[in-house]
């Protein structure tokens, strides 16, 4: 973990919490890990109040649980768990696809275009790195575009937690391939305002990707 500089304490708990986070969704803070508030502290260079606080609110999103005589116990993101946010993805994220369709901005528009041509450049040179990464940028432009608050909300949090999942996935060049070309093809149908053909190419693009996250968590569990 790095070193937290000072700060207001508001701040600092967005800091410690977004740490912590994303400590535990890359695979840092593993399941069944003690989470010890002195320890944190120290490691962050800062007081006990904002991670403790930090570490209430992961129990709140069910990242962490409170365990009697053993503290704060980190749960993590389960197989099923994936298996259940990429369920969701595929009703949801068709209809914010579709919402998007109809309140893009040109601007918007010419974004994902950049985004499709840089992740067509990135995967012929297989720098699954820079597909993944701009796979994240794809998306939450998506996002914005459907003008929906809580749509944005539970799909950027689905979408960050099922990141680490997401990355193994783009490792195999099939999947990098495949997915460079659905981001293409929903690009285009929003491009022609083809709000239903946005909504179905979402969805067929996000059954495409839990069956391909799912199988690399198999081979990665093998």
């Amino acid at each position: 973990m790095k070193f937290i500089g000072n700060t207001n304490t508001n701040s600092l708990f967005n800091a410690v919490y977004t740490e912590l986070r994303d400590a535990i969704l890359e695979g840092t803070l593993v399941p069944g890990e003690s989470l010890i508030e002195t320890k944190i502290s120290q490691e962050l260079g800062v007081s006990r109040t904002p991670v403790r606080e930090a570490i209430r609110q992961l129990e709140h999103d069910e990242l962490v649980r409170t365990i009697p005589n053993k503290g704060a116990v980190v749960i993590g993101i389960s197989v099923a768990d994936i298996d259940d946010m990429y369920t969701i993805r595929i009703f949801t994220e068709g209809l914010a696809a579709e919402w998007a369709t109809e309140h893009i901005s040109d601007n918007e528009i010419e974004q994902l275009r950049e985004i499709v041509e840089l992740q067509e450049f990135y995967a012929v040179k297989n720098d699954y790195i820079q597909v993944w990464q701009l796979d994240g940028r794809f998306h939450t432009i998506i996002y914005d575009a459907c003008k929906s608050r809580i749509l944005k909300h539970v799909l950027s949090n689905f979408h960050s937690y099922v990141a680490r999942a997401r990355e193994l996935s783009f490792k195999t060049e099939q999947r990098t391939a495949l997915s460079v070309e659905e981001h293409r093809l929903i690009y285009e149908a929003m491009r022609a305002r083809d709000g239903a053909g946005a909504k179905k190419l979402t969805e067929q693009h996000l059954i495409n990707a839990k069956k391909s996250v799912l199988e690399s968590i198999k081979d990665i569990n093998a």
